[in-house]
Parts: structure tokens; sequence; C-alpha cells
């Protein structure tokens, strides 16, 4: 992961060598490209060992695509942020990858300065889509939402509270205890508690706990 004051380092995913090349080159000058990967199996192993901020994926490729990327590496590296890049504007390819954890969506049509922005944004906790993909997000969620049970948010302090939705929004330890004034050892002892509380293992689950239930 990136230190302080240094590059983000951005993985690339995708089957189609040319473009691979293409998107390696105007990105090299901004970021640090740790690797790149044309099918699944490759992009898992490459992306555990390089521990990349952002991974750009694709959403078509052999053995399962970016969705099954993203539900393999989640769970074990739970900062790396992903941004799906695709040729399809398709609803079920927008909401299939968000579902399985990417914090963005955005098309190949997307300009190279544009491209760059939002692998800043969705590295710094913001959701990024291309025009219109946003909606059908909005609306398959608010369509079929998890339904919020008042018991279980009712075992959290109000502070546990605000810590959980800030780590399902996609922010960092350090990010979060810097907005709620309270040191990082403080932020990490209330996501222990939140965890325990509600009977989840892993950042990477209470992020679609809460996401699930609308919470964010």
């Amino acid at each position: 992961m990136t230190e302080a004051g240094g590059r983000l380092r951005v993985f690339l995913v995708d089957d189609h060598r040319l473009f691979l090349s293409g998107v390696r080159a105007e990105l090299g000058e901004r970021f640090d490209v740790v690797g790149e990967a044309t099918d699944v199996e490759s992009a898992v192993a490459g992306i555990r060992s390089t521990r990349p901020d952002v991974v750009l994926v694709d959403v078509h490729m052999p053995g399962g695509g970016g969705q099954a990327v993203i539900e393999r590496v989640s769970p074990v590296l739970p900062e790396a942020r992903f941004l799906a890049l695709s040729v399809s504007d398709a609803a079920e390819d927008v909401i299939a990858v968000i579902r399985a954890g990417a914090r963005g969506y955005v098309t190949k049509t997307i300009s190279p300065a544009d491209l760059a922005a939002a692998i800043v944004r969705v590295q710094g906790g913001d959701a990024v889509f291309s025009p219109r993909l946003a909606g059908f997000v909005l609306d398959a969620f608010a369509r079929d939402p998890a339904p919020v049970d008042d018991s279980e948010l009712d075992q959290l302090t109000p502070r546990e509270r605000e810590v959980l939705r800030y780590i399902a929004r996609g922010y960092a330890y350090k990010q979060v205890a810097t907005r709620l004034h309270i040191s990082i050892k403080t932020v990490e002892t209330h996501v222990s508690a939140v965890l325990h509380k509600l009977q989840l293992s892993s950042r990477y689950e209470l992020t679609r706990w809460a996401t699930d239930r609308r919470l964010v």
C-alpha cells in the first residue's frame, strides 16, 4: 500500500493486452502501475502479492471476470479499492460488480484524465460512476434493500455507528481518526467491537452488511 506522500499503486486487470498497454502508458506518469493480469487466477495472485491501492478490473474475462476477482481478493485485502473498467454499460454488469465490492464503474470511453481522477477518488473513499450508471445502482438498492434490524443497531454505541458508516464508505482507519478527532488505536477498538457485536469476521463483511442495509 502507498506510504504517506507516495504515489498511488495501481494494478490492471484486463484480458486485452493491447488495451492494457495503452492504459499502462496513460497512467504510468501519475501512478505506480505495480502489475497487470489477463485472467482471474493471475489477477488474484498478483494483487495479493503487490498489495495495490486501486485495482482497475474488467468485468468480462475468462474464469469469472471482475466479480470473481473482487470476491476472492476483498476478504484477504480489504484495504484495496476496486474500480470496474468495461466496455459494457449493462445494468446487470454494473450491479453485479458493485454488490461484489467495487467502489465504482466506468466505461472504456472515459478519457485518460477522467480515469486518473476516478482512481484518486475511489482510493479516497468516493463512489465513482460514468454518467447514468449510478442510476442502475440506486434503482437496484431501492428495489431490494435488506431490512434494517433495529435490535442489531441498538447494540452499537453512537460512536460505533459513526465509525461503522465511515468504514463502510471505504475510509481508512487514519482518515476515520482524523474526521472523528480520535486516535487510530481507538478506531481499531471501535471496529473490533462492532465486528464482535454484529458477529462479523472482517472489514469486508462489515461493509457488505452496512451497504445491504443502506446505512451508508
